[in-house]
């Protein structure tokens, strides 16, 4: 395979620091790798393959030359360089929400809708989805397929990396804060996180959900390229620094049994599933922390109704709710497109 350009856009962050390690570690075929980010990262550098790389100040012309672009520098930064990377030949993966719901713009999951990629020719940008919608779908997709999902019911416990390396700091600062008997300092969430669990994850919207839990709705939709599955979402911020955990009830057309429903997922891409409750064997967020797989467990029938199904579902929100998934397109865009 031939080598490519590309570049990391907010390469000094959570996801684009994770996202140099996955190409790295994944051996994708890197010719030149350029890290961009704002003007606070100045002076920054990372290691990729041994060698140390400067961090360039992101602007319009950072992307001559550049093939592939992945994007994590948040939703306004996307919203401009984008298009100004797709018009000079790049194409972009983007982790930011800022295209995922655009009509003509793939939101993808390789394991779920790799044939979506095709259609980055439409705009030059390809939409990485929310983390934890991602991991949903990994796990659904197969049951989908199987027996068609009708509804949807899913609660989240979202990890702090999700907000970022500030609030991987603030739950560090606060827990130590709290066990030294002192008063935490709230800055990232609008409450205290340490010991605690916050109902929202980002903001309201005038129909009582937050921006998180609608993104789920729309983004599974999208990617599942079904608008007839009804989708409901209650999305909480946990203590926990990595990993994000879901807990799913799905209402299916045709009754599945939990052993056929460990059967599939025993053999679908990118699935793990960790479930012997006797032994006290489930999914946790401690032993998904940099692990690529998406772990199910916890499958069991839903006794209140003819057909439906619980699980736990559990996958690091920063690679493969993010860093992964986008390399992986970015594979695959490498080996059937470009």
């Amino acid at each position: 395979m031939k080598g490519y350009n590309v570049a990391v856009v907010g390469a000094t962050g959570a996801v684009g620091n994770e996202m140099v390690k996955v190409l790295e570690q994944r051996d994708f075929p890197v010719k030149k790798l350029k890290l961009l980010a704002s003007e606070r990262s100045i002076g920054r550098e990372l290691t990729f393959r041994g060698k140390t790389i400067p961090v360039d100040v992101l602007n319009e012309d950072s992307f001559n030359g550049i093939e592939i672009g992945l994007f994590s520098a948040g939703g306004s930064v996307s919203e401009k360089f984008a298009p100004i990377a797709a018009a000079a030949g790049c194409i972009v993966i983007d982790n930011t929400s800022a295209f995922r719901m655009v009509p003509d713009i793939p939101l993808v999951v390789p394991e779920v809708n790799p044939e979506a990629i095709a259609l980055y020719k439409n705009k030059g940008i390809i939409a990485n989805p929310n983390c934890s919608t991602i991991q949903m779908v990994v796990a659904l997709k197969p049951i989908h397929d199987a027996v068609r999902i009708k509804r949807i019911v899913v609660s989240t416990y979202q990890a702090v990396s999700g907000t970022g390396k500030k609030a991987i700091e603030e739950l560090s600062q606060q827990t130590r804060a709290l066990l030294n008997f002192q008063d935490p300092v709230v800055k990232v969430y609008p409450h205290q996180i340490a010991f605690n669990c916050l109902p929202q994850i980002d903001v309201f919207l005038e129909n009582g959900y937050t921006k998180e839990e609608m993104k789920m709705v729309n983004e599974t939709k999208k990617i599942l390229n079904d608008q007839t599955i009804a989708v409901t979402a209650t999305t909480v911020r946990v203590p926990v620094f990595y990993g994000h955990s879901e807990s799913v009830n799905i209402e299916t057309q045709k009754k599945i049994t939990a052993r056929e429903v460990r059967e599939l997922l025993s053999k679908a891409p990118g699935v793990l599933v960790v479930d012997d409750p006797a032994e006290k064997k489930y999914p946790l967020a401690i032993d998904a922390a940099g692990r690529d797989e998406t772990f199910v467990g916890r499958i069991r029938e839903d006794e209140s109704i003819p057909s439906g199904i619980n699980m736990w579902i559990v996958s690091d929100n920063i690679r493969k709710g993010a860093a992964l998934n986008a390399v992986q397109i970015a594979e695959i865009l490498a080996n059937q497109y470009l």
